[in-house]
C-alpha cells in the first residue's frame, strides 16, 4: 500500500516538473527566438535603420500634432478664463446695490470670479488711457457707468455656455447692457477642431502606410528565407514556430521606431518652446509647452509596437502558409 503511494506521489511529481519544465521552455524559446530576430536586424543595419526610420517618422508627425493641439487647448482655456464678461450697470445703480449684486453672482456655479469696477474709477482708467487728460474734468458728469467683470468657470468658458451665462446675466435688474467677444473664441475652437479632425486622418493614412512598409519588409525576409522554411517544414516544424521569428522583428521594428519617435517629438517641442516663449510675451501670458508624459509616451509605444505587430501578422500569415515542399 505504501509503495503503490509512493510510486503515485512520484508520478504527480514528475507530472508536475514536466509541466513547470515545459513552461520554462516555452518562455526560453520565445526569448531564444526574440534575441535571435534583433541579430537579424544587426546584421543588415542599413535596411533595418531604413525601415525604422520610416516607422519612427511616420509615427512622429501625428504625435507632434497630438501635443501641439493639446496645447493650443491649455492655451485657449488660459484665454478663455482671460474673456471677461463686462456687465454695464444703470445709472442709477449705487455701490450698495451693486454690491449686493456681486454677492449674488459669487454663488453661481457658472462663474469663478467677480470684480467690480465703480463709475468714477473706470473714468479714472479712461483719463490715463485714453490720451484726453484734463479735458475730462470738463465735463459736467461721468458719462461711465459701473461696470462688473465676469469670468466664467472653465466648465461653462467655451462659447455656447458663455453665451447662455451672458444671456442670463442680461436679465438681472441692476444691468443694462452686458457684452461678450465670443467671436474669436468661437473662431478657435473651430480652428481646434479642423485640427483635430486633421490629426486622425493624417494619423490613420500614416499608419496604414506603415503597415504596408513593414508587412513587405517581412514579406522579403520570408522570401529570402524560403529554402530554409521548406527544410523547417520538412522536418517537422509547425506554421507557428516558423512564423513567430517574423513577428518578433516586426515587434522589433515597432519598438524601435517608436524609441525614435519619442526622441525625435522631444527634440522638435524644445525647438518649438524657444519660438512659442517669444510669441507668448506679446500676449502678455506665461505659457510652457508640455511635452509627453509617461502615459503618452507608453500610448506612443504599444501603437508603434501594434502597427509592427500588424504589418508582420497580416505578411507571415499569408506567406508562410504558402510556402510547401513538393
Amino acid at each position: 500500500m505504501s509503495l503503490l503511494f509512493k510510486g503515485r506521489a512520484q508520478g504527480a511529481e514528475s507530472v508536475r516538473v514536466g509541466f513547470f519544465q515545459s513552461i520554462f521552455m516555452f518562455f526560453t524559446d520565445h526569448a531564444r527566438q526574440a534575441v535571435n530576430s534583433l541579430g537579424e536586424l544587426w546584421r543588415s543595419p542599413f535596411a533595418s535603420l531604413m525601415t525604422i526610420g520610416v516607422l519612427g517618422f511616420s509615427i512622429t508627425l501625428p504625435s507632434t500634432l497630438y501635443v501641439i493641439v493639446k496645447n493650443t487647448e491649455q492655451i485657449s482655456e488660459q484665454w478663455q478664463q482671460a474673456s471677461e464678461i463686462s456687465l454695464f450697470l444703470e445709472k442709477g445703480v449705487s455701490n450698495a446695490d451693486a454690491q449686493q449684486l456681486l454677492k449674488r453672482l459669487r454663488l453661481w456655479p457658472e462663474i469663478s470670479e467677480v470684480a467690480y469696477i465703480p463709475a468714477d474709477k473706470a473714468l479714472e482708467e479712461f483719463q490715463l488711457l485714453s490720451g484726453f487728460g484734463d479735458a475730462l474734468n470738463y465735463l459736467e458728469e461721468n458719462p461711465l457707468p459701473a461696470v462688473v467683470l465676469v469670468v466664467p468657470t472653465s466648465k461653462h468658458a467655451s462659447p455656447t455656455a458663455a453665451g447662455i451665462l451672458l444671456d442670463k446675466l442680461r436679465k438681472e435688474r441692476e444691468v443694462e447692457i452686458g457684452k461678450l467677444d465670443i467671436e474669436w473664441l468661437e473662431r478657435l475652437y473651430a480652428l481646434i477642431n479642423i485640427a483635430k479632425d486633421l490629426v486622425t486622418l493624417l494619423a490613420v493614412l500614416l499608419f496604414f502606410a506603415v503597415v504596408l512598409i513593414i508587412g513587405n519588409t517581412i514579406r522579403l525576409n520570408i522570401l529570402n528565407k524560403k529554402d530554409e522554411i521548406v527544410v523547417m517544414k520538412l522536418v517537422g516544424a509547425t506554421d507557428a514556430f516558423i512564423q513567430r521569428p517574423f513577428l518578433y522583428t516586426g515587434f522589433w521594428f515597432g519598438l524601435l521606431g517608436g524609441i525614435m519617435a519619442w526622441v525625435t517629438v522631444l527634440f522638435i517641442l524644445l525647438w518649438v518652446d524657444f519660438s512659442m516663449d517669444a510669441f507668448m510675451e506679446k500676449y502678455q501670458v506665461d505659457f510652457n509647452i508640455t511635452a509627453m508624459d509617461l502615459s503618452t509616451l507608453l500610448i506612443m509605444l504599444m501603437m508603434s509596437v501594434g502597427l509592427g505587430l500588424a504589418g508582420s501578422i497580416l505578411s507571415v500569415q499569408r506567406h508562410v502558409k504558402d510556402i510547401e515542399p513538393r
